[in-house]
């Protein structure tokens, strides 16, 4: 089996379609969502009803608890806080409920998923010690997991832990093994930060022991008329073309 792994979609149809599209002529068999389907952009229903048709497995990210309802965007930016409070307004109640119903992690085939940490939808996986505490907390799951893919940065990175030793890794693929763990963020489908506004994606491939990075160009004029028609903050819509 090999997995499509997209995350922090952020209601960006065209970077979505694009990426889809390409996946399509990859040889995957399941496309999996680390969550943040909805905020920043323009489509959100839209965005939900391709996951739904698609039968794409998805976890929730922290844009989606707030949108749903379950938590308030009181700690959000207030671009982000607009963002997410406008679309509330837009989800139609089975796309609500879609999102409500969201599960907070996914086990995969040897890998775990989940948006920011193990531990919490909202945490950020930015330093050493928050890896080592991931590669700490992959080793205590039951069974224990050699793989851990993470979202909510919008930043592509991959950690391995050999021998005690974390290494970020640099190239487009990056191999795992039996004593070689990876924690991996694909990057964001929707709201590049890394400085490159392509959308990011990652494939797994656990029977090759194999994770591979791609980007995807998409039509980024059309997603920002959008959001500036929303009347959405425009600082939402310029960030897309510079990736940050």
């Amino acid at each position: 089996m090999r997995y499509a792994i997209i995350s922090d979609i952020h209601s960006n149809l065209e970077a979505l379609r694009a990426v889809l599209d390409r996946i399509t002529g990859m040889k995957v068999d399941v496309t999996c969502c680390l969550g943040d389907v909805v905020g920043y952009n323009a489509n959100p229903n839209e965005c939900i009803d391709i996951l739904r048709d698609e039968r794409i497995r998805c976890l929730m990210g922290n844009h989606d608890s707030r949108a749903a309802g379950l938590e308030e965007p009181d700690d959000f930016n207030p671009s982000a806080a607009r963002a997410v409070l406008w679309t509330r307004e837009q989800l139609t109640p089975e796309n609500r409920q879609f999102l409500h119903d969201l599960p907070r992690e996914i086990r995969v085939d040897g890998s775990v998923l989940m948006h920011g940490s193990l531990n919490d939808t909202d945490q950020y996986i930015l330093t050493a010690n928050d890896v080592r505490d991931q590669f700490r907390i992959l080793r205590e799951l039951s069974p224990p997991t050699r793989i851990g893919f993470f979202g909510h940065t919008h930043v592509r990175v991959a950690f391995s832990l050999l021998d005690g030793a974390i290494q970020i890794e640099q190239n487009d693929s990056i191999r795992f093994s039996d004593d070689r763990s990876c924690l991996v963020n694909p990057g964001s489908v929707g709201q590049p930060r890394d400085g490159d506004p392509r959308a990011a994606f990652a494939v797994y491939d656990p029977d090759a022991r194999e994770i591979s990075f791609h980007r995807v160009e998409y039509d980024i004029r059309a997603c920002q008329d959008k959001v500036l028609r929303a009347g959405l903050p425009p600082r939402l819509a310029e960030r897309l073309a510079i990736g940050r």
